[in-house]
């Protein structure tokens, strides 16, 4: 898959595509099924498929207050929408100057001129330009002006519910993993690449692999049990979400603690996989409080891989 980053770098060589617009914020089930239709497009149109999204996602920059926690980061959503063969990936650089693109100048100069759309692949409630001025109806018209074609997808459902990000979002705050792996078509969980922390906890036997979640929101917040992919294995986990208010952090950060890995984590990339939530985050009294609940936090996660 190429990777175009920015509307500078599109060329000359880019024109003429298949397209589809969102912010696949998960790549989940729902994305799937709109790319699986893409390719199928573009396979009898003889013409490349492309993926636009946007980063910041346009909410993130236009209401920061009202953002949602992003399921994944921008590394992961890049590899798995390479996963499903699309040919080219066009990521813009959200601001206010694109925001303020009308919705007719967002698909003649940017959708037309820049990259040739043939065919266009959104949700009847697909919004675009300044103010989500524009709608499915308005882009259909604008097809019919510039000489491409509009489709638009079935809305994916598993067990009566619709398949959304938002919907994944609210099974993980409801410690429902299990809803959101099916809404996903995988696990829920969090990549990174370990770092050094404080090296507080190894001083009272619960070492942890530290990994930096560089979000503006996290999904998950408090204690969890887990599992954590290292060098193609698994291994059961406990892990902490939060500012860690005892020893006063300053850095949203996951922890982890591995129950029977014996190695160097640091600079590994990892995949912790979340199972279920054992409590919120707090700040204990003291130190010795702290190892006395991670002690039971881990008995507790023990408990559940032995069930």
């Amino acid at each position: 898959m190429e990777l175009i980053r920015g509307i500078h770098n599109i060329k000359p060589k880019h024109q003429g595509c298949v397209l589809t617009i969102g912010n696949f914020d998960g790549v989940h089930l729902g994305h799937l099924s709109v790319l699986a239709q893409v390719k199928q497009r573009s396979a009898e149109l003889s013409l490349p498929s492309l993926v636009m999204t946007f980063d910041p996602q346009p909410v993130e920059v236009l209401l920061p207050h009202l953002a949602p926690a992003r399921l994944i980061r921008w590394r992961e959503k890049y590899q798995l929408l390479s996963a499903q063969a699309i040919d080219r990936l066009l990521c813009i650089r959200f601001n206010q100057k694109v925001s303020q693109l009308s919705a007719t100048d967002f698909v003649s100069e940017l959708l037309v001129k820049k990259l040739g759309v043939k065919h266009i692949v959104v949700g009847d409630d697909f919004r675009f330009g300044c103010k989500r001025s524009g709608d499915f109806a308005l882009l259909q018209t604008l097809g019919k002006s510039f000489g491409f074609t509009v489709e638009d997808t079935q809305s994916c459902q598993i067990a009566g519910q619709r398949v959304s990000s938002t919907a994944i979002r609210q099974a993980i705050a409801d410690n429902d993993f299990g809803l959101a792996q099916q809404l996903l078509g995988r696990p829920y969980s969090v990549w990174g690449t370990v770092i050094h922390g404080q090296k507080k906890g190894r001083t009272i036997g619960f070492p942890t692999a530290n990994i930096l979640l560089n979000r503006k929101v996290s999904p998950v917040q408090g204690v969890f049990v887990v599992t954590v992919k290292v060098d193609g294995r698994s291994y059961q986990a406990v892990a902490n979400v939060g500012y860690r208010p005892t020893v006063s952090g300053k850095q949203n950060q996951l922890e982890v603690h591995l129950f029977d890995y014996q190695g160097d984590l640091y600079q590994k990339r990892i995949e912790v996989v979340f199972c279920k939530k054992l409590r919120d985050e707090k700040k204990f009294e003291s130190f010795q409080a702290l190892k006395h609940q991670i002690e039971l936090d881990a008995q507790a996660a023990k408990q559940f891989f032995v069930v």
